[in-house]
């Protein structure tokens, strides 16, 4: 049986303090030149840390497959979006006479 929160609840615990560390875990991994995989790692376990905080504040089911799902991809999703940014902003500030920006999550080499 799946147990649904109550959206405000959700979101007051996912969009809020989770989906802000998951962009500053993204912004870290991405300013010290980590690969990628660490940032799938990562978001595991804060995926893991969302589930607890919605079990311990909102008596939720703690072990909810379907929820843990859906908050760790929503998590690795906006840690992705983060590292690419970081990344790319490095690149093209680090290497001003190589690269250029392409939009916010893409660069290409200076024509």
């Amino acid at each position: 049986m799946i147990e649904m929160v109550d959206r405000s609840a959700w979101i007051l615990i996912v969009f809020i303090p989770a989906a802000l560390a998951a962009w500053f875990m993204g912004q870290a991994i991405g300013a010290t030149w980590r690969p990628y995989w660490q940032l799938v790692l990562y978001s595991v376990m804060l995926g893991c840390v969302d589930r607890f905080m919605i079990y311990a504040l909102f008596d939720a089911d703690l072990v909810s497959g379907l929820g843990y799902l859906v908050d760790s991809a929503i998590l690795f999703g906006v840690a992705t979006a983060a590292f690419r940014f970081t990344l790319v902003h490095k690149m093209v500030t680090q290497y001003p006479w190589l690269y250029e920006h392409l939009g916010p999550f893409a660069w290409r080499e200076r024509r």
